[in-house]
């Protein structure tokens, strides 16, 4: 039986935290990697939501985290609909690929669920998401912005957490400006690792 617990970060984790999503996002979707200075970044930003911030712990040693961030549906309508967005969430390497991710998402979101969230939209590999009931965003007629029609959209993909919050809806999602990364800032936050 895995041993873990779920909490609320603290900020005398942040430093620690930023040093395990570094390692696992290291040469992952780019040389080198911005997951941890975009989850520094992201801490400061009025869209994050403090109460669905989250680390996991085994034996008192951090070994996992995930974060939530406002966001809106902007409706073909020309009104709004709130939904959060996730991210980033990893696992530290010495724990991967051993069920932890999924009982940390499947946790979160249930948190964010009881916290009066009604939906969650990512970019997100449908293989493992898929599992905690994420579906392709496309299939609640929600586009990713700029992407144009008929290009892959797979990678976008969507989760209610009140059933029926989606529905009768289309619309465009675009990704919060909270995460687009300044390349100058991160090459700078980057000399406080080894």
């Amino acid at each position: 039986m895995k041993e873990y617990r779920i909490r609320l970060e603290e900020v005398s984790d942040y430093f620690e935290v930023e040093k395990m999503v570094r390692r696992a996002f290291w040469d992952v979707y780019r040389p080198g990697c911005v997951e941890h200075y975009l989850l520094h970044d992201l801490r400061k930003n009025d869209n994050f939501i403090k109460e669905l911030d989250f680390v996991m712990e085994s034996n008192g040693k951090i070994i996992g985290q995930n974060v939530f961030v406002k966001a809106k549906i902007a409706c073909d309508d020309g009104k709004t609909k709130d939904v959060l967005t996730m991210g980033p969430i990893c696992i530290d390497n010495d724990f991967k690929r051993q069920g932890y991710g999924k009982i940390l998402l499947d946790s979160t979101l249930e948190e964010a669920r009881n916290l009066g969230y009604k939906a969650v939209l990512i970019e997100g590999d449908i293989a493992f998401y898929g599992k905690s009931g994420f579906q392709f965003a496309s299939d609640y007629n929600i586009r990713y912005h700029g992407l144009p029609k008929g290009a892959d959209s797979s990678f976008f993909l969507c989760k209610e957490l009140e059933e029926g919050y989606l529905t009768n809806i289309s619309g465009v999602y675009s990704t919060p400006q909270c995460y687009m990364i300044d390349e100058e800032k991160l090459k700078e936050f980057d000399q406080n690792f080894q």
